[in-house]
């Protein structure tokens, strides 16, 4: 019984190490450890532009091939990230980035989630304030003539 188990339990386990396996093929991996983990870690960080919400990293599209080529090809070259990063951007347009930038008129997309939230809030609390200043409804109940009126009403 442990046996089987066992088993079951080390073809689990592969089959959850195969599915989160990075894209990366071996033809692809740099000799200097160094430059291969800034690759990866810059990879991370690049959108896949035909899977759109996978990075490069873990996407096995051949766009997504070549990108992590060119980034490797630039680490090789002598850039840095940041040089890696723009000269990507500049090819691809910033779509490319997983995480896009807060500056230029992005800084309007990352702000208006949070005035808008603000401005729901603001117009909660003014609504909750205007019911609580309301008059409460009028509740003397009916007069002599309409409870006449609905006796009669309701004996018919």
């Amino acid at each position: 019984m442990t046996t089987l188990i066992r088993t079951i339990a080390a073809l689990s386990f592969v089959l959850v190490s195969a599915l989160a396996a990075p894209a990366v093929q071996p033809d692809e991996v740099l000799d200097d450890p160094v430059l291969e983990q800034r690759a990866r870690v810059l990879s991370e960080g690049l959108r896949c532009l035909v899977c759109q919400n996978e990075s490069i990293d873990e996407s096995n599209a051949s766009l997504a091939r070549d990108l992590r080529l060119l980034v490797r090809e630039r680490l090789v070259a002598g850039d840095s990230d940041e040089e890696v990063l723009d000269f990507i951007v500049e090819r691809y347009g910033e779509f490319v980035l997983l995480r896009p930038t807060t500056g230029g008129w992005n800084w309007v997309l990352w702000a208006t989630g949070p005035a808008l939230f603000l401005i729901a809030l603001l117009m909660g609390a003014a609504y909750v304030r205007g019911r609580s200043k309301a008059e409460a409804p009028n509740e003397t109940g009916l007069t002599d003539d309409e409870q006449k009126r609905l006796d009669e009403l309701l004996k018919e």
